[in-house]
């Protein structure tokens, strides 16, 4: 598949490395720039680029969509003239974390022909730029299949999860234990530096327990040294928490944990630290037993 045209809108934090990884492996990837800077550094990388979606999207066999939330994703699928654009074969790849309701909005808007994966990503801007992010997909199970070379570009695995919203759900599954853990382990963490403990002596430890984990394996050195500049904001946790704890009250589920972890983020936020790492809240708990 080293000839398809891929067409690629939201190259952020994300998908930008995503963009290079699939130009690496011989696709030929366009993308939509709508400022000027942004188009200029992006044909500096090799990129053509377009100002306009729907313009970007015809003509290719597979588009990617990768942005910030809901909003974000209406605008440009559900927008005069998007659609209609879309070749009557093409793969609409979403990957951007959304709730499962705008997503079936999305699925019931695309013509018929259109085959459209639901595709959100599991990992940090580090594993997209090595190539290792973890896709979990639901939509057609042939066009999943039609399209493993081009996940096999930037991902370890891609996991087909079933036909429908079933990959938005796990997300937001995901993120919500994403979200807890930073809470959990900010109280676990303040609690012992009142014992006398340092952090880095309870991470060192705490990384080689039953409860280790990959995540917190990659905020440690960010815990350490005290410096929380983002690689994911409490702001996108605290979005994601939100739509998990949406999603579940559609359905007439009680969520008390993901309430709890909502008030937290909501509390941070609240203190201007929406744009720094959601793993802040281990400094804002260790400041509330300090006194602060």
């Amino acid at each position: 598949m080293s000839g398809t045209r891929i067409a690629w809108i939201g190259a952020g934090k994300m998908g930008l490395p995503v963009c290079q990884r699939l130009n690496a492996a011989g696709f030929d990837v366009r993308v939509l720039a709508r400022r000027e800077a942004q188009a200029k550094a992006l044909a500096e990388m090799g990129f053509e680029v377009e100002n306009e979606a729907a313009t970007l999207v015809r003509g290719a066999d597979v588009v990617f969509t990768c942005v910030s939330d809901d909003k974000a994703l209406r605008d440009v699928v559900l927008s005069e003239g998007f659609a209609p654009a879309l070749s009557p074969s093409v793969v609409l790849i979403d990957m951007s974390t959304v709730s499962p309701s705008v997503s079936k909005e999305v699925a019931a808007h695309l013509r018929a022909g259109v085959s459209y994966l639901r595709a959100p990503v599991s990992g940090s801007t580090s594993t997209a730029a090595a190539g290792t992010l973890t896709a979990l997909v639901s939509g057609p199970r042939t066009a999943f299949d039609r399209m493993a070379p081009v996940f096999a570009a930037f991902t370890k695995q891609a996991f087909h999860l079933g036909e429908a919203e079933e990959a938005r759900f796990l997300k937001l599954s995901i993120n919500s234990m994403v979200a807890a853990t930073s809470a959990l382990l900010a109280e676990a963490l303040a609690f012992g530096r009142k014992g006398g403990l340092t952090n880095e002596a309870m991470l060192d430890v705490i990384t080689q327990s039953a409860v280790a984990s990959p995540l917190i394996g990659y905020k440690k050195n960010m815990i350490v040294s005290g410096d929380y500049t983002a690689a994911a904001t409490l702001t996108m946790l605290q979005k994601d928490v939100e739509l998990f704890l949406d999603a579940g009250h559609d359905m007439g589920m009680s969520l008390p944990l993901g309430e709890l972890v909502r008030t937290l983020y909501r509390t941070a936020s609240g203190k201007g630290l929406g744009e720094e790492d959601f793993f802040v809240l281990v400094r804002e708990a260790q400041r509330a037993a300090d006194g602060g």
